[in-house]
């Protein structure tokens, strides 16, 4: 679903730090630097040597941006169903089951209401390691209630995103999300509402064609893949060859498709401060 590098060299490299990373995810795949759990944490899993963003658990986001003990989780109950009985090497309930087990979650997202740096906020963030931060019915549904929540209560709506994209297992009825959460992003603004979009490593294909793209303020993390489609598969298709930075941050940056790279110790005050101009111009 995620993938790095232009040519087959490249490529290697990152596949072969990708299965490092999972067989030892605390060794920064950059740059070699080994961290305990602890240290790593208090890093905001953020590699002190060379910079590179680790994966950041859901609830370890929503403590790094929302105030202590305000954060209250909505539509917890939610989960998927198994429309299509669908079955590939194994059930996809199987596969939900163990997701929910590995992670703690209940679905790839978690959604709520907080307050950040004193200011009223709903959150809707994405975690990756619940099967690749898919998009089924549970994940739309819960964004749409979260857009709901923060058109009801005229807060801002900050949504993270980790994600391949829509979760196949559920066919047709996944890819009815991305107009189902567009729609529920327009009533946002239609109630007077804002968003604020923080795209994490990777946000692809139907999440960044749907609600991920249109905040009031996007924003990446540093090195995040924002693409459609991983550039292995684009250049297979159009059998040329990629800039180097095809489909990461800097450069969706560098052609105006993202506001800002904003680095993960960055970013509380850099929302807490949109949050404060937003209220200015309310």
């Amino acid at each position: 679903m995620t993938e790095s590098g232009v040519d087959v060299s490249i490529e290697r490299k990152g596949e072969a730090r990708a299965e490092e990373g999972r067989r030892d995810p605390n060794t920064c795949p950059s740059c070699r630097s080994h961290y305990r759990d602890d240290e790593l944490k208090a890093s905001l899993r953020v590699c002190t040597h060379c910079g590179h963003h680790f994966p950041m658990p859901a609830r370890e986001r929503i403590d790094s941006l929302a105030d202590p003990d305000t954060f209250e989780e909505e539509a917890a109950e939610l989960r998927s169903a198994d429309p299509l009985d669908f079955f590939d090497l194994r059930p996809y309930r199987e596969r939900l089951a163990e997701a929910e087990l590995e992670t703690g979650l209940g679905e790839a997202i978690v959604v709520g209401s907080a307050l950040l740096d004193g200011h009223a906020c709903e959150l809707a963030v994405m975690d990756f390691a619940f099967m690749g931060g898919s998009m089924g019915s549970a994940v739309g549904e819960k964004f749409a209630r979260a857009c709901e929540s923060a058109a009801e209560r005229s807060a801002p709506l900050i949504s993270v995103t980790a994600s391949g994209g829509a979760r196949m297992q559920e066919g047709i009825l996944s890819l009815m999300q991305l107009p189902k959460t567009v729609c529920a992003v327009e009533d946002l603004y239609d109630a007077g509402g804002a968003m604020f979009s923080v795209m994490a490593h990777p946000t692809t294909a139907g999440v960044l064609a749907s609600f991920a793209s249109l905040g009031d303020v996007t924003v990446a993390e540093p090195g995040a893949l924002l693409a459609f489609t991983g550039p292995r598969v684009v250049q297979q298709t159009t059998k040329e060859r990629l800039p180097d930075d095809f489909g990461l941050a800097e450069s969706n940056y560098r052609f105006g498709h993202v506001d800002a790279i904003v680095p993960r110790q960055e970013l509380r005050p850099y929302v807490a401060r949109l949050l404060r101009l937003f209220e200015r111009d309310h």
